[in-house]
């Protein structure tokens, strides 16, 4: 073509966490079975949506409305109702009018990245959640900027790594953090909140918090969120959703809880532009905006939460217990989200160790993906073209260290029980080798 019509931050745009399903796929089509524990979605793995959701579903969708478009920001009953939810917390008040409705979080992440001024950079944590540091990078065209989340802290945000590189680099004009976080299951106290509140209003840069997981949260401190924390001066938002906490991932429903948005002539108007981009469309999808108020207010939804919250913090425990006493390997129990991160300790990993590969084809498909992958990354083809359990390595959360993240979503306690068996002797034999 006479002109490149290629962005410059094309090549960041990596999603391992879908991308290795095309590896998957073909070993499957070879003869492996394959386990998938690569990607959050609840309902592939076997969770069942309760009857009385159903049932609100079901019943919004006799009624016409659910059939039109909204407003666009969003339904303005369902953005009065949350906006009530964060002022009913104590912290920063807001009014209907500071909740943005988008298709999903992709879909705002997508804009929230794509309006910004490409010379403003976002902080983010590594190991990162590859949606946000390739959107970030992308709108950029230069690597993700990450601070460090510390394993040997209960992966809590390095404070002094946030603030020397706030401090010394004046290209960034935000902090993001996940809260519970992915890929880690880390939950935040209230006390590692504000010391990055403090740091946003020293340096006079915008806060967000990304909470999806919000109400997936099984630590003992439970929920904080960004609202309850951020006061009346720094600028920010939070990321919220229903797909993993209804859960409804295929609804692609999120928006966006924006405080203190007044206080800096240039932060309304970049949010101004957030709404202008929504008006192009329209709006996003009514039904899963309508369903949020009726679920919500259900008598059955806060017992539900308590439910599935003592499910996966039983399954993090159990997850967590296989790994006792494998040398080279570390796991810090999840708290929140429902993930855990496998972390292999420095030196661990040489790039000759294997599992064996009995299928021949196999063997000979994955042979030469091997040839120039990372240290975790080889172990993981390894796991995947031998014991046909699909995870995702660690290295592709844009992150130096080696290890891989695997779901804790299995429904099946057996199967639940046998992936995580046959992921330790893996580890072991892998070592070993």
């Amino acid at each position: 073509m006479r002109r490149n019509i290629v962005h410059s931050g094309a090549d960041a745009l990596i999603y391992e966490i879908r991308q290795i399903v095309g590896i998957a796929k073909n070993i499957q089509d070879l003869g492996v079975p394959i386990t998938w524990e690569n990607i959050g979605d609840p309902i592939q793995k076997g969770e069942a949506i309760v009857p009385w959701m159903k049932e609100i579903v079901q019943g919004l969708v006799q009624e016409n409305k659910s059939w039109a478009y909204t407003a666009t920001q969003g339904d303005e009953g369902t953005r009065k109702f949350l906006a009530n939810k964060v002022n009913e917390r104590g912290g920063a008040q807001i009014t209907h009018d500071d909740i943005l409705f988008f298709n999903g979080l992709g879909d705002a992440v997508a804009k929230i990245f794509g309006f910004m001024r490409r010379e403003a950079r976002i902080l983010g944590p590594s190991p990162a959640y590859s949606t946000l540091s390739s959107a970030e990078a992308a709108h950029s065209g230069y690597e993700h900027l990450t601070y460090k989340l510390n394993p040997d802290n209960e992966w809590m945000p390095d404070l002094e790594d946030i603030e020397n590189k706030v401090k010394y680099n004046d290209s960034i004009a935000g902090i993001l953090l996940i809260n519970p976080d992915n890929p880690t299951g880390a939950v935040y106290p209230k006390e590692v909140i504000y010391e990055i509140v403090k740091i946003c209003e020293k340096y006079d840069i915008i806060l967000i918090c990304d909470e999806t997981y919000a109400h997936v949260n099984y630590s003992e401190g439970g929920s904080i969120h960004l609202s309850e924390v951020i006061g009346d001066k720094v600028c920010g938002f939070s990321l919220r959703s229903i797909s993993k906490e209804f859960p409804w991932p295929g609804a692609r429903c999120g928006w966006l809880e924006i405080f203190n948005r007044k206080n800096d002539p240039v932060f309304d108007r970049y949010i101004k532009s957030l709404l202008d981009a929504k008006m192009l469309e329209v709006c996003s999808t009514t039904l899963p905006q309508l369903s949020i108020p009726r679920v919500y207010s259900h008598p059955e939804f806060i017992p539900h939460l308590k439910r599935r919250n003592e499910k996966f913090k039983k399954r993090a425990e159990k997850a967590t217990r296989a790994f006792d006493g494998i040398e080279g390997v570390k796991v810090v129990q999840p708290k929140g989200a429902f993930y855990l991160t496998v972390l292999f300790e420095e030196g661990a990993l040489k790039d000759n160790m294997f599992l064996p590969i009995a299928n021949v084809k196999v063997k000979e498909y994955v042979e030469p993906l091997l040839s120039k992958a990372a240290l975790d990354r080889r172990f993981v083809l390894h796991l995947l073209a031998s014991a046909g359990i699909c995870v995702v390595p660690l290295s592709s959360f844009c992150c130096s260290l080696n290890g891989f993240r695997v779901t804790l979503l299995e429904e099946d306690d057996s199967k639940f029980d046998e992936i995580y068996k046959t992921l330790a002797e893996s580890i072991k034999t892998y070592l070993r080798s």
